[in-house]
Parts: C-alpha cells; structure tokens; sequence
C-alpha cells in the first residue's frame, strides 16, 4: 500500500511538473567586465599624437609590408585591435587614391554589413578632416576611418576583433571601444 501511494506520488510530481511547456534557453556568451575609462598620450617619432586607453597598449605592426609608423593599438581583454596605418602625401592623385582607397576597404563589407553610416569629421583649429565609417553587421571590421590633413599627412585605422564576426557576441565589446575611438579621433593631431 505505502508503495502505491509512493508511486501514484511520483507520477503526479511528473504530471504536474511536465505539465508546462519547456524550452532550452538560448545560448548565453561569457560576462564581460568593463574597465574603466582613463586615458594616456601616445607620441613618437611619427608624425601624429593621440590619445589612447591605459588599458590599451600601442606596438609597431609586426607585419612583413609594415611601414615605421604603422602601429597597433591592441585591446587584450577584448581580443581586438585598432589597426592604423600612415602615409605620407606627396601629390594630389597620391591623396585622392588613399582616400579612395578607404572608402572601397569600408565598402569591401557590404556583402555582410546591415548598413554602412558614414560620418565627416572635421577639427580645422587642429587640421583634422577625414571620414568615419560605422559598419554594422556580422563583418570583419566594425569601425573604419581616415584622418588628413588635406596637404602632408594622412593615417587610416581599422578596428579588427580577432573572432569569427558576430554581432551579438561583440556588441557590448563594440559599443565599448567605439568610445575609445571617439576619443582616439577628438584628441588626434598632426605634429608638423
């Protein structure tokens, strides 16, 4: 009798619980933890100053067809970085192309990318024009942009994650260092 009741027990406990509905949670990515914004002034040799996160580092792109002033700021903790690349303007055809240049690199995701904003950026007390562009979308490079002077100087960066492109997974990483950006941009200048 007491393992009838115990059994009779057991299938209304199974009933009832599985009486709902179930469906697994969708998959869920690893917590990031944000540091603190603080930022500090990188200058060299090269012919550009800016300011960068402390949580950044800045390195000599290591690459075999890197020029002396291509560097690379790499984020560790978001395994990504911030790619730039310098070129000096010697002629009016050589600027034109670079600028050419970085807008077909932006445009090269548009096979992947929802949308592509472009945004001008222009700082005339400090010479300082160029174009951002914002990709949105499972692509290579989320952020894109070049800075001029429109006479001597001209650097492009690219921001890179070094993960398989998805959105959802890089978001919050994203919105985090397109700050960072703003402020690489906002405090940019020309040495010369």
């Amino acid at each position: 009798m007491l393992k009838l009741a115990a059994c009779c027990l057991v299938i209304l406990l199974l009933a009832v619980g599985c009486g709902q509905d179930y469906s697994p949670k969708p998959r869920g990515y690893y917590h990031i933890n944000l540091p603190k914004k603080a930022y500090q002034q990188y200058d060299s040799t090269c012919p550009y100053a800016f300011s960068y996160p402390v949580y950044a580092r800045v390195a000599q792109d290591s690459a075999k067809n890197a020029q002396p002033c291509f560097l690379d700021v790499s984020f560790k903790e978001f395994n990504s970085r911030l790619h730039l690349t310098y070129q000096p303007i010697t002629s009016k055809k050589i600027f034109n192309d670079l600028v050419e240049e970085a807008r077909s690199f932006a445009f090269k995701h548009t096979v992947k990318a929802t949308a592509i904003d472009e945004a001008t950026i222009s700082y005339p007390n400090k010479k300082v024009y160029g174009t951002l562009y914002a990709i949105d979308g499972n692509t290579a490079s989320a952020i894109q942009f070049f800075l001029t002077d429109s006479n001597k100087n001209y650097i492009r960066g690219a921001l890179y994650f070094n993960e398989k492109p998805n959105l959802d997974s890089i978001q919050p990483a994203l919105n985090f260092l397109k700050k960072d950006i703003d402020v690489f941009i906002k405090t940019f200048r020309w040495k010369n």
